[in-house]
């Protein structure tokens, strides 16, 4: 098991959930904590809503979609996930007992599994990193809240075109460029804004047609940055 463990050390790096911890401590805390891996294929679900919730899970490899349906029973994506991301954080800390959103394999990817009563527990053994990882377990709430904020802004923007404008922007911002390639392809994005992919195209063609930005498959460029602001 140990070796286990050891192997996917790197693979938990990039982990917020064990920021401070690194080497023999996490492969340490690792056997305290007793995770399970499991792979899946693309397109498969890893949980879907109404599942009981037990533990929370670390993407390891590949791509995970969050959605869920809207009232038209059509999906909307929540986030993209990628690796060293997590699902399921909120619950540990909710009397929700059971996933409110569905989780599914976006590309073949592995996902390690720890269940929320490991992390939330006292350690039978001391072990002096636990506090460690309950701490940046909170701080992973946190910002979790601070995006789903963030997603219900774009629900509550009426207009397809401020809505990519406003996206478009924060790509802008995260990246400090004003070329840049999107994280999602052209359906996960309309997804996400909560619009249908024939009017998000349309729009983005009105914009590219207007000067305000180009794009190429992935690629947009942003032409005239004060135009795209107003």
């Amino acid at each position: 098991m140990v070796k286990i463990f050891k192997k996917i050390d790197k693979e938990l790096a990039g982990s917020p959930l064990f920021h401070g911890i690194e080497g023999d401590e996490l492969v340490s805390l690792l056997y305290c904590l007793k995770p399970k891996i499991r792979i899946y294929q693309k397109n498969e679900y890893i949980k879907i809503a109404g599942d009981k919730f037990d533990s929370i899970g670390i993407v390891l490899q590949g791509e995970v979609t969050v959605n869920k349906e809207n009232v038209a029973g059509n999906r909307v994506i929540m986030t993209i996930l990628k690796p060293g991301d997590m699902f399921g954080e909120t619950l540990v800390f909710s009397r929700q007992p059971y996933w409110i959103a569905t989780v599914q394999a976006q590309k073949k990817c592995k996902v390690l599994f720890i269940k929320g009563e490991s992390i939330l527990g006292e350690c039978s053994k001391l072990c002096p990193w636990h506090k460690t990882l309950i701490q940046n377990m909170l701080n992973i709430v946190c910002e979790k809240v601070l995006v789903l904020s963030r997603k219900v802004e774009y629900l509550s923007i009426t207009s397809i075109r401020e809505k990519i404008c406003t996206y478009l922007l924060e790509q802008y911002k995260k990246t400090g460029k004003t070329t840049f390639i999107l994280p999602m392809n052209r359906k996960e994005l309309a997804e996400f804004l909560n619009v249908s992919r024939p009017s998000l195209s349309r729009e983005m063609g009105r914009l590219r047609d207007e000067g305000i930005i180009d794009f190429h498959m992935a690629t947009v460029k942003i032409i005239d940055l004060e135009r795209l602001k107003k």
